[in-house]
């Protein structure tokens, strides 16, 4: 019979081949890995001159370990680079001894982007690979970058799971289209794993004290997205799960996939047989099932947590699922907040794409209340990129004093606003005092060699021949047909060395990739980890900062810098801590921006802070800055402009030089510049009534444009916004309506006005 023929429920869909595992090695840290006899393990370096040390506690199970003798490992762990604490943890669980531990340097530092050194396993073994690097100075460019490792596993050997984040409470395995119910207490933490990827997990708990009693209260999806505001909480200050008492149950630490459903019930007996399919598996039914000898009442279909469940509500109002997101090895993990009863489910659909169409295993972990867990969201540069976890910025420790509000950008935590001030407060210390912000998640990528103002001549839109040592310029990075990549500041450091401050991490894998295809002898290395930065902006900037910051002599003073230049600095002295300052920002004043070690990052803090909080300097969140840079006319990445949106669209055509050779976009720039579609505008709206990013313009019935970006000025007084609209429409004085409700049915008039809208002439920021 042909198997095509054969309803899924009965088909077995051939396994498709295990993939290669991937695994990060961050710059100056190092990582673990478990080889079996007959796996390959590849370290590549994908931006160049990283060297690549591979130890292992028996060197003589790899088969072509072969280079110079690069230390020991104790001196790996003692270096404390990220992953060095949690290798020394995995080598303690797995008994291993650190002196135990031979090895080499497969990559000697001197190689291109791309290098890559290919060892195979004769025999079981523990492998430790390291990227080695020290500190790097502010001023210099000697970044260690990261390395990735791709491990192809012997056939038989199968995937393994990832390694507990802590010795185990609780192991548990739950096998396809099956569930399994266990206790935990308050405190303790819970870890759902999805073993092979693309596998959905529904989830229940119940207070076990409640049940005790003979009362049942379990979470209730309608009352978390009601008090959390959201589809689902995650991590972060909003990330707690409650019952229909609306006390909390659980918490979500860690989420390393971001796509879940609260709408839908577990699978249920009568999904299937109105699909064709009775008598099918289904999780309802095998709650019902382990959930029996608690006394838990049975459902016909369960209002549960499914986990990696991809569901969204289109245009239309319907509910709509793909595959999951998750991938082997992604997980959630919880927090109890009492003790409970809990029940977890792989899910048993295999008619649809739910869980690609073949159910797999769920992995539970329990782990002691003891432990404690960084807090995270999976930050992804790409499709192909191992997920990273929120982390912390060398200045949030200083800020975790002041305010309990962080939230997730690009990878980063940072804060909105800050307790007791508020954005109102801290908004208007900025416009008349000073106020301090972190801008750490910035990403920073040095670009060097011979190739190098080549490869930006060739990438950005800005001509980089007239860029001076010590000089900063605002530029656009563009693809071919004129969309933008990202926005840019560029640092000249030397004749031959850039820096590239940006808000993509993809656009350092652009820009090297285009020197690759170019033949280019230019290296782009990312020093995100190695630069923290903080910005001071305001009136008072420049005097709280000459205070504080040291130039020598053949450096601008604080007094001398000009906008948009640079100095190379100390803090407190020419014995301090090395800094760069720049005269930039993104306010719309007077401002600078502060770049350090991470370091020095609190030293560099609080000097900065005790010569500004007597002046009435105040820290500055998120939400303040959107309303100071949408006053100042400074545009947004996924706001103002996206890869459909040209430099002229997003207002910032003068950053597209009349330079003379070739650059990325070029010709799709001056056609769209000669028959312009769009324009970015200014809005002053008629009234209170809020508006925001997406709403649409109107004149009549025809849509001719779209709000960007909106606020309400303090300054001004009004409602002030920037928009895209059809450039038949964009005069100045015009009158145009913002359509809210479905578009027709309210309408909020406005003007279109002039923008910046704040201090046009850049007065202050001039200063």
């Amino acid at each position: 019979m042909d198997a095509s023929l054969l309803p899924p429920a009965a088909r077995r869909i051939a396994p498709s081949p295990v993939p290669h595992e991937r695994v990060s090695v961050r710059g100056g840290g190092c990582a673990v890995v478990r080889l079996l006899a007959g796996d390959t393990l590849c370290v590549v370096d994908p931006e160049g001159l990283q060297r690549a040390v591979v130890l292992a506690d028996d060197p003589a199970a790899l088969a072509d370990l072969a280079g110079p003798a690069a230390g020991t490992l104790a001196d790996v762990l003692a270096a404390g680079g990220e992953g060095c604490a949690e290798v020394a943890r995995l080598l303690a669980a797995h008994g291993a001894l650190a002196q135990d531990f031979a090895g080499v340097a497969v990559l000697p530092g001197d190689h291109p982007a791309g290098a890559q050194a290919r060892l195979a396993a004769r025999a079981d073994a523990l492998v430790v690979i390291a990227a080695p690097g020290g500190p790097m100075a502010p001023d210099a460019q000697d970044t260690a970058s990261d390395l990735r490792v791709t491990i192809a596993r012997a056939a038989g050997h199968g995937r393994p799971l990832p390694e507990p984040l802590a010795p185990l409470a609780l192991d548990l395995r739950v096998p396809a289209a099956q569930a399994r119910a266990f206790r935990v207490k308050a405190g303790e933490y819970i870890q759902i794993i999805d073993v092979d990827g693309r596998q959905c997990s529904d989830f229940l708990a119940f207070d076990a004290a409640a049940l005790d009693a003979g009362r049942e209260f379990g979470l209730d999806a309608t009352t978390t997205r009601t008090l959390m505001g959201a589809a689902y909480p995650g991590p972060g200050l909003h990330s707690k799960y409650y019952d229909e008492r609306q006390i909390p149950l659980v918490e979500v630490i860690r989420d390393t996939v971001g796509r879940h459903d609260t709408f839908a019930l577990a699978c249920s007996a009568k999904y299937y047989e109105d699909m064709g399919y009775p008598g099918h598996a289904n999780c309802s039914d095998n709650f019902n099932a382990v959930l029996a000898p608690y006394g838990i009442r049975a459902r016909a279909g369960w209002p549960a947590i499914n986990f990696f469940y991809n569901t969204a509500v289109d245009h239309t109002n319907a509910l709509t699922m793909d595959e999951p997101w998750s991938r082997p090895g992604d997980y959630v993990l919880l927090r109890a907040l009492t003790d409970l009863v809990c029940a977890t489910s792989s899910c048993a659909d295999d008619i649809d794409p739910a869980n690609g169409w073949e159910p797999t295993d769920i992995h539970v972990r329990v782990y002691d209340a003891a432990e404690a867990f960084s807090r995270g969201i999976a930050f992804r540069m790409n499709a192909e990129a191992e997920p990273r976890l929120t982390r912390e910025s060398a200045f949030h420790p200083r800020l975790a004093q002041m305010t309990r509000s962080f939230v997730e950008y690009r990878g980063f935590w940072l804060p909105t606003c800050f307790t007791g001030e508020g954005p109102i407060a801290e908004y208007w210390a900025c416009r008349e005092k000073a106020a301090i912000m972190d801008l750490s998640p910035l990403r920073k990528f040095e670009v060097t060699g011979p190739d190098a103002e080549r490869l930006l001549q060739r990438t950005v839109t800005r001509d980089m021949r007239k860029l001076s040592v010590g000089q900063v310029v605002y530029t656009a990075l563009c693809y071919d047909h004129g969309g933008m990549i990202d926005d840019a500041t560029v640092f000249r450091l030397s004749p031959t060395n850039f820096r590239v401050v940006c808000g993509e991490e993809f656009t350092g894998s652009w820009l090297r990739d285009k020197a690759s295809e170019w033949g280019l002898n230019a290296y782009v290395r990312s020093s995100t980890d190695q630069l923290h930065n903080i910005a001071v902006q305001g009136p008072l900037s420049r005097e709280i900062l000459s205070d504080v910051i040291w130039t020598g002599p053949t450096q601008p003073a604080m007094a001398e810098l000009k906008w948009f230049r640079f100095a190379v600095a100390r803090l407190g002295g020419p014995m301090g801590p090395a800094l760069v300052v720049s005269r930039t920002g993104y306010t719309g004043e007077l401002g600078y921006e502060i770049w350090c070690h991470p370091k020095d990052a609190g030293a560099v803090f609080d000097a900065i802070w005790a010569a500004g909080a007597p002046r009435g300097m105040k820290p500055l969140g998120l939400s303040a800055l959107d309303t100071l840079r949408i006053e100042a006319g400074l545009v947004f990445a996924g706001y103002d402009f996206c890869d459909q949106t040209d430099p002229f669209e997003a207002g910032i055509g003068f950053a597209v030089a009349a330079k003379e050779e070739d650059f990325v976009g070029k010709a799709a720039l001056a056609r769209r510049k000669a028959s312009p579609a769009r324009k970015l505008v200014g809005l002053r709206i008629d009234g209170n009534d809020a508006v925001g990013h997406g709403d649409p313009l109107y004149v009549g019935r025809a849509q001719v444009g779209v709000v960007t970006s909106a606020t309400r000025s303090p300054v001004l007084q009004a409602q002030i916004a920037l928009a895209r609209m059809d450039v038949t429409h964009a005069q100045e004085g015009a009158s145009i309506e913002i359509g809210k409700l479905d578009g027709l049915r309210k309408r909020i008039g406005a003007e279109i006005v002039p923008f910046p809208h704040f201090d046009p002439q850049k007065t202050r920021v001039r200063a």
